[in-house]
């Protein structure tokens, strides 16, 4: 029955291993164990291939630790992860017994974040030391053997088996060592009297404490202990408790009472008088927070206490006759302070915000945070929350960890940046709460395409403009930055007058300057199109355009030309009239044109020089000289005139022209003057009547002749209409129709052909012919509305088919 209850005790208790073995392998996490002091650099563990990662991909989505105390680093060459700095674990967890360092190791692309903790493990390193190198004590030389005398405790940082294990006394005749366990690890020495005293053979002892941990080879320190034999006095003090607690809240004010120690002591007078002190041992910080008074025991607040800094304080407590020499007891007061809600909850950002792509999809994480409050229970309990109506929201991790996603669309144009505010409030009482701000930047995207400031351009340039000059510069701008925004201006390829429009102007890329290649001329390119483009540096690049149009303004930069007399004739005209001409008598017609337009082209006449003044005038508007007065038997048979001829524009420009009039008595007389005379004078004159007459049938049979070739003309031209018309294309822009219309009037003497064109435009044109009876050449002068070029090749032809007329073709347009 013995051996069975034994094995059944062995096999329940091996189970109930196994399912705690198991239960530890189920939650662990990824845990590695160091021993204290390693040197830099040291392999802690293969954290890429214990997380399930290959060594490609620790390096492109760098994996770091990202944990605030730097004592460790991965190697991401390697996938290890190492010491980076010094680790000592005393410093680190102190008189602790397990010492575990937290580690959050983070990968990117996307953002994980994994828990892994390190174990450091205690080494040697520490030897047992006591704060005072020496401690005196003065017992009297009555004090019976079996007494008691406390001594200071050494100190070991080190914990386990490394930790202080026990004391030794030097060898002595008097006394002998003692080690009390205080219950909660802690070894106090005390000095036990094995042997009466005696002063008179031995004032002073010398003694040697060592104290030795555990470890191996086994660490010591010593402290030196002076004795002092005297008399009398041969009772210590007595507390009432060999520990004393009580409890305080980190917030007391100063002054604040926290407990009261007494002790009793069995002699009489002066040996019996108490004073209480704190240990020769108590450090400054717990003098600075904590005040005894000496006569009454009284302990009090003298300083600000933190319960996250120290949540328990132990005191050593003295108290000391008055005899001679002095006795003394100890105590100890344990002081735990209550926790209060005096600390708010700290934003911790664990990964630093990424900037955003302002096309991100929802739910990309945009950065790490984790919460921590160092209260305890409701007070270090924390809730998060963000400022509402923002892209972004906060999804929980664990353990007070969150990341910070997004929820909504982004626009740059709208908003470049958000500072996003997250609050974290405890659930203490009063709460507590605190506040931290998170820029997140936002990247641009190219999702804006330049924009022209309007969509059309007018634009004004004169004509005989310098070549390579500006004509005009277009502006577009683009919401966008960077590339994205970076703006380039080209011209689209188009036909002016089926000439590409590079022949006319080029643009400059950077500024949207456009500059001419040439200079313009407005008789013959009025106005013309130039289709823009502007194209942002984007992936891919956005492009828009805008159309310019140009109009080129007319300059004075043509004279007058004469078309009668004609510049074939000579300079000088050579006109004839009767010495019976009356007032009013059309002499001839100058008639002169202006390639120029609208002002510029309106024509003067002025008489600028005559013979004789008084007998002449010439018509302001119409070029016609005419007699001012009858022609009286004493006027000069030749006269000269000097006619000017000046445009409208600014500058004028002129030009003259020299008409010489030969007045003969009775020749070129009009028909009506003519059949008049034939009854008045005598048959001698009939000769100089039958020439008149050849003359005026000559005349009309021109006339007719220029008629009728005008109208074939006209008719081929027009392909068989029965209307003649002429279609032009003045500068690739319009193309309007133009119609002629011929007629043969009478003016006195002058004989002339009109040939009137109109078009939808309402400006009439005219094209005349005019034969004076008073020259020796048949003279036909036509006007033309536009292209000088065009009409004098047509009449250039007409010239040709009457080899017997001396023809001169020039144009004007007939201004409203």
């Amino acid at each position: 029955m013995a051996r069975l209850s034994f094995s059944t005790g062995i096999r329940l208790e091996l189970f109930w291993l196994y399912l705690f073995l198991l239960w530890t392998t189920a939650t662990a996490q990824t845990r590695y164990t160091i021993p204290e002091e390693l040197s830099v650099g040291s392999v802690v563990g293969r954290i890429a291939k214990d997380l399930g990662l290959d060594l490609s991909e620790i390096s492109e989505r760098k994996l770091r630790v990202a944990s605030e105390d730097g004592h460790f680093s991965v190697d991401l060459g390697k996938g290890d992860l190492v010491v980076s700095d010094r680790i000592d674990r005393e410093e680190l967890c102190s008189h602790s017994n397990s010492c575990m360092i937290p580690l959050e190791v983070i990968i990117e692309n996307p953002l994980q974040l994994y828990r892994v903790e390190v174990e450091i493990q205690d080494i040697n390193d520490n030897s047992p030391s006591f704060q005072s190198k020496e401690h005196a004590l003065k017992i009297a030389e009555s004090t019976a053997p079996g007494v008691r005398f406390s001594l200071e405790s050494a100190q070991d940082p080190d914990v386990g088996t490394n930790s202080l294990k026990s004391y030794t006394l030097s060898k002595n005749d008097h006394f002998k060592l003692n080690v009390k366990d205080l219950g909660d690890g802690r070894k106090v020495p005390e000095l036990v009297l094995d042997k009466l005293l005696d002063r008179e053979k031995q004032a002073v002892h010398h003694l040697l404490l060592t104290a030795l941990d555990g470890g191996n080879p086994a660490n010591s320190g010593t402290s030196q202990i002076v004795i002092t034999v005297l008399d009398n006095n041969d009772n210590n003090p007595v507390f009432d408790s060999a520990l004393y607690k009580a409890t305080v809240r980190e917030n007391s004010s100063l002054g604040t009472s926290v407990l009261k120690v007494e002790a009793t002591d069995l002699d009489e007078g002066s040996n019996s008088e108490i004073t209480y002190s704190f240990g020769e041992h108590t450090s400054d910080s717990v003098r600075s927070v904590f005040q005894i008074e000496s006569q009454t025991g009284q302990i009090s607040l003298n300083g600000v206490i933190d319960y996250e800094t120290t949540p328990t304080f132990r005191i050593t407590v003295t108290a000391r006759d008055k005899g001679i020499p002095e006795m003394e007891g100890e105590t100890t007061v344990q002081i735990d302070v209550a926790d209060v809600n005096d600390n708010p909850p700290e934003i911790v950002l664990t990964s630093q915000p990424s900037p955003v792509r302002e096309d991100v999809p929802n739910g990309t994480v945009v950065a790490l945070i984790r919460v921590r409050d160092p209260d305890t229970g409701d007070n270090g309990k924390v809730r998060v929350n963000i400022q509402p109506k923002l892209p972004f929201t906060l999804k929980p991790s664990f353990s007070n960890n969150y990341a910070l996603v997004t929820s909504g669309p982004l626009d740059r144009e709208k908003y470049a940046e958000y500072n996003i505010e997250i609050s974290a409030s405890d659930l203490g009482s009063p709460p507590l709460s605190s506040h931290r701000v998170i820029p997140v930047r936002i990247l641009d995207v190219n999702d804006n395409a330049p924009k022209f400031s309007q969509p059309e351009y007018n634009v004004y340039v004169f004509e005989n403009n310098t070549p390579g000059s500006i004509i005009y510069s277009v502006s577009a701008s683009d919401a966008d930055i960077g590339e994205n925004a970076k703006i380039t201006y080209s011209v689209l390829e188009s036909k002016v007058q089926d000439v590409p429009v590079a022949s006319y102007v080029y643009m400059n890329s950077d500024n949207g300057s456009i500059f001419s290649m040439n200079a313009f001329d407005y008789e013959k390119t009025k106005v013309f199109q130039i289709l823009v483009q502007a194209k942002d540096q984007g992936s891919p690049p956005l492009t828009s355009n805008a159309t310019v149009h140009v109009f080129i303004r007319d300059q004075n930069d043509n004279v007058p030309f004469v078309i009668y007399p004609s510049a074939s004739m000579g300079s000088v005209s050579h006109q004839r009239m009767p010495r019976s001409a009356k007032m009013g008598h059309l002499v001839t017609k100058v008639t002169a044109v202006d390639a120029d337009s609208g002002h510029n082209a309106w024509i003067s006449y002025r008489l600028a020089e005559a013979t004789d003044s008084s007998l002449f005038a010439v018509n302001l508007y119409t070029g016609e000289v005419r007699t001012k007065r009858s022609v009286s038997e004493q006027d000069d048979a030749s006269q000269r005139l000097l006619i000017e001829i000046k445009d409208n524009g600014e500058p004028v420009q002129s030009t003259t022209v020299t008409v010489d009039i030969l007045i003969e008595d009775g020749l070129h007389e009009p028909v009506s003057d003519f059949r008049q005379k034939a009854s008045e004078k005598d048959k001698k004159n009939s000769k100089i009547t039958f020439y008149l007459i050849l003359s005026l049938a000559s005349v009309s049979v021109l006339s007719l002749l220029t008629f009728f070739i005008l109208v074939i003309k006209c008719a081929r031209d027009s392909r068989g209409n029965t209307g003649c018309c002429i279609r032009r294309d003045s500068d690739g822009y319009k193309n309007p129709n133009r119609n002629l219309q011929i007629q043969l009037n009478t003016d006195g003497p002058i004989k002339y052909v009109e040939v009137l064109g109109g078009d939808m435009m309402s400006q009439s044109q005219s094209f005349g012919s005019y034969l004076s009876p008073m020259s020796e050449f048949s003279d036909l002068t036509m006007v033309k509305p536009s292209s000088t070029l065009d009409f004098k090749d047509t009449l250039r032809g007409l010239d040709a088919s009457l080899p017997d007329s001396a023809w001169t073709f020039e144009c004007q347009q007939v201004r409203q």
